[in-house]
């Protein structure tokens, strides 16, 4: 599954950390669903959806086999 969460979150200035703390979970999970070794909940997904104000289709989208 590809994201444009680094993307989203130079746009609205927030570190891997300050995203993190939004959503309740650690900087290495934010790390690990940027790089593609994670894939987020449907919570955590719809939490990073609010916080960017974006659709959650918007932020993740899928690639062939997934």
């Amino acid at each position: 599954m590809k994201n444009r969460i680094k993307v989203e979150r130079a746009i609205h200035d927030l570190t891997q950390e300050d995203l993190a703390k939004k959503i309740g979970v650690s900087r290495q999970t934010i790390n690990s669903i940027e790089k593609g070794r994670y894939v987020p909940s449907t919570i955590l997904a719809l939490k990073m959806a609010e916080v960017f104000g974006k659709p959650v289709k918007e932020i993740f989208q899928l690639e062939e086999g997934d």
